[in-house]
């Protein structure tokens, strides 16, 4: 019996297929497309079922002011971040939307009456659960927008600015940020080469 080739699965040529993609065209991203990937998000497991995560689109000339807020705050850092942070702001006004996830600290709040634990004990636990939980909702909606032709990026690098671009996002009590540009690719290339499992696997 002939061997079935993983790849023919479409989820797993999906996750294949995903990389981050920096530059945007100006082709629009259709309401259409933007709500299936906010499903696709919405859909991720979550600690508790609770799904303490915000999605906020940034379209329009909010797009610029979010850039221009990246740029403005580069400058209070030395040279390899302020670079990072610039090329982001790059890829916020180049695409024709972003989508924001933020934690709501729902979990954290509420965490010690589900677990009844001490609040000093359980905060660590519960942003941490509420991290993981945003981080996989993030995973689908980069894998959303790939099964849909579109190009993303995961701009971590925001991470250094959570509180302004948290602030500027309307929710200043978010313990964790992602902030994805979503549009077309300017142009097709290939992600980077994966290490092979042998380098990342052990078996006990």
């Amino acid at each position: 019996m002939k061997k079935k080739d993983p790849l023919s699965n479409p989820t797993l040529k999906t996750i294949q297929r995903r990389h981050s993609i920096r530059q945007f065209s100006d082709e629009p991203v259709s309401e259409e497309a933007i709500k299936t990937i906010l499903e696709a998000a919405n859909q991720a497991p979550s600690a508790h079922n609770q799904q303490s995560w915000r999605f906020i689109v940034v379209q329009g000339d909010k797009r610029f002011e979010l850039s221009e807020l990246v740029v403005e705050k580069s400058r209070d850092y030395p040279k390899p971040s302020s670079s990072l942070l610039r090329m982001a702001a790059r890829s916020i006004a180049g695409a024709p939307v972003t989508i924001a996830v933020a934690n709501t600290g729902d979990l954290i709040e509420h965490g010690t009456e589900l677990f009844k634990v001490e609040k000093e004990v359980a905060f660590d636990f519960f942003r941490t659960m509420e991290i993981q939980s945003s981080a996989a909702a993030v995973e689908n909606l980069l894998l959303a927008a790939t099964s849909l032709g579109l190009a993303s990026v995961w701009l971590g690098v925001l991470f250094l600015i959570k509180r302004e671009v948290l602030t500027f996002l309307g929710e200043p009590g978010g313990e964790f940020m992602a902030v994805i540009p979503i549009g077309h690719a300017l142009k097709e290339c290939s992600g980077p080469s994966k290490r092979p499992l042998d380098y990342v696997v052990r078996r006990i």
